[in-house]
């Protein structure tokens, strides 16, 4: 049976070799691009259009037509290639459309050998849109998967390619190359099927593929089983990059399924409003028997719409779970949660991590199903923990996140300082304060918030004007080398106009150096100084103190809740880690001497 996918939905390939047949409506160019695990090609000799060459184990037709066959022996592709991505564009032809929007809705089918279709995909709700990344063919734990994309780009294939990787050059030169025999038709007189007729649909461009698609989802088959989830099965040099990849993975799979669901539920719910709508506008069917009987046939349709996308979901899931519960007792610790047992055997790691895990990721149709938040280092921004709803809960939120920062370093390569000014926290500063991580005490009071914050802008300052200079970042004595952190707790209290502007510096100009933001504080407490601070809050990532699904996607337009990484309720494993850390350093520094 062929799978109707829907944008963002994924689909088994039984075997390695596969056809796509395209049917267009019009004049089409196809292409295809070979990239890593991220989607981004090597460069232009990883991209395959009319006149630019072949790619590996890919075929594709010698230009511009209203229908296409293109070939993949996916064994023939590079083992270095992790994503095929199949590309439409509309060419340059005197009369023809110049977005798809204007057209039918071009539809793909995937063919096996021997003839039988398997799954198929109409790429609908387009507008502007000159150039699409149809399909992409992936690799997912050591078989070849298809997922149904459909992303769209108004500026063409300069535009799709440059978001691939490509320089402007590179991408210019090879659509350039594009040249369309002047006998083609602008419009072929392929007529759409009657899929291709349903209006379009707005959804979000170009940031990816959302979930509008009039075509429901097909009920699980139980032909393919997918094969056994392994830790660490995705691109990467070592372990640790192929694990965070894995993640990845996961959370990108688990936004296009419930993506997938929602569009079916909407498509059967706007279905349902119409043919109810058709029912009372005939005065045949308003009233009596007959209009019962049509509305309960509409509600029993639009029933088996959603029981049958919830079944594709379902297995979805299932599918995401059994690969989480594999996965996440292989995360080292800068990945892991404070539950994970590898804290028990945690020791001083010889090189920072390429990532740290911020919390904790899920959407409400599954949420237990958990994907770890990783964010790379070293931070590109400040984080603001919103004390708003739990002001002592949100200090352990950042004490938790300043300790796993501090610890995923090498010793001497990492230094958190705190602020509090009025000393309120000093409960949940214990276990820095008690176990000798921290090199000061906490800074309090007007004076120690203004010695504290001088120090890091006269860092700042210094290791700013050395990378301008292109020279070596030589600091004074007495300045600390490492990275430093600098915790606030109870933002504004205890900031002037003149410490308030550098907290603002080095927001700004910190990371670039080194320097890094932790702020504890409520928005509303700062509200005395108008937008003042509106520059400081913009340039944070927010996370909160509770579950909060304020996270937004602008990819799939998912809102994320967000779990706050805090350790379980009576563990000592952030105090075990933080001595740990503080006897390393002293060892540390006693070697230095």
């Amino acid at each position: 049976m062929t799978a109707e996918l829907v944008h963002g939905q994924n689909h088994p390939l039984p075997g390695t070799r596969v056809e796509i047949r395209v049917s267009a409506g019009t004049a089409v160019v196809p292409g295809a691009t070979l990239g890593d695990g991220q989607g981004r090609v090597s460069g232009p000799e990883s991209v395959a259009l009319p006149g630019s060459g072949a790619l590996p184990g890919i075929a594709i037709p010698p230009g511009p037509g209203a229908e296409h066959r293109l070939t993949a022996d996916l064994d023939a592709v590079p083992a270095a290639v992790e994503r095929v991505h199949i590309l439409l564009a509309l060419p340059a032809l005197p009369g023809a459309p110049t977005r798809f929007g204007a057209c039918a809705a071009p539809h793909l089918a995937l063919v096996v050998p021997g003839g039988a279709e398997i799954a198929s995909f109409t790429v609908t709700g387009l507008g502007s849109e000159s150039a699409i990344v149809a399909l992409e063919l992936y690799r997912r734990q050591g078989t070849w998967k298809v997922r149904a994309l459909g992303q769209g780009y108004a500026g063409g294939l300069p535009e799709l390619l440059r978001d691939q990787g490509l320089t402007a050059a590179d991408a210019d030169r090879l659509t350039a190359a594009l040249a369309a025999p002047a006998d083609v038709p602008a419009a072929a007189s392929v007529p759409p099927r009657p899929q291709d007729r349903v209006p379009p649909r707005d959804r979000p461009r170009p940031d990816g593929p959302a979930a509008a698609n009039p075509t429901p989802p097909p009920p699980p088959s139980a032909a393919t089983t997918p094969p056994a989830p392994v830790a660490g099965d995705a691109a990467g040099w070592t372990m640790e990059e192929r694990l965070y990849n894995q993640v990845w993975g996961m959370f990108e799979d688990l936004a296009r399924a419930i993506a997938a669901y929602r569009s079916a539920v909407d498509f059967a719910e706007t279905r349902l409003d119409q043919e109810l709508d058709a029912v009372l506008a005939d005065p045949r069917t308003r009233v009596g028997p007959a209009a019962e009987a049509a509305r309960d046939q509409a509600r029993a349709r639009q029933a088996e719409l959603v029981d049958r996308a919830r079944a594709v979901l379902d297995g979805d899931l299932a599918q995401l779970a059994a690969e989480r519960d594999v996965v996440e007792p292989a995360l080292p610790p800068s990945f892991a949660g404070w539950e994970s047992p590898v804290w028990h055997g945690w020791t001083t790691p010889t090189e920072p991590p390429i990532a740290v895990r911020l919390g904790d990721l899920h959407l409400p149709e599954r949420p237990e199903l958990r994907i770890p938040m990783l964010v790379r280092l070293p931070l590109e921004r400040g984080l603001w923990v919103d004390s708003a709803q739990e002001r002592r809960t949100a200090v352990d939120v950042a004490v938790a996140l300043a300790a796993r920062l501090l610890a995923s370093h090498p010793v001497g390569e990492f230094a958190v300082h705190v602020v509090d000014p009025a000393g309120s926290a000093a409960r949940a500063l214990a276990p820095f304060t008690e176990s000798g991580a921290l090199r000061e005490p906490p800074a309090t009071g007007a004076a120690g918030v203004a010695a504290l914050l001088a120090r890091l802008t006269q860092r700042v300052d210094l290791v700013q004007m050395a990378l301008d200079a292109g020279g070596p970042v030589r600091l004074p004595a007495g300045l600390d080398p490492a990275r430093q952190l600098l915790v606030v707790n109870d933002f504004p209290y205890g900031f002037d106009d003149r410490t308030l502007t550098q907290l603002r510096y080095l927001a700004d100009e910190g990371p670039r150096v080194g320097v890094h933001l932790l702020l504890v504080a409520d928005r509303e407490d700062a509200r005395e100084y108008g937008p003042v601070l509106d520059p400081l809050w913009r340039s944070l990532l927010r996370l909160t103190a509770v579950p909060d699904d304020h996270l937004a996607d602008p990819w799939v337009g998912h809102a994320w809740t967000y779990e706050p990484p805090l350790a379980p309720p009576g563990s000592q494993v952030v105090p075990r880690v933080l001595r740990q850390v503080a006897a390393a350093r002293r060892t540390y520094d006693r070697g230095r001497r």
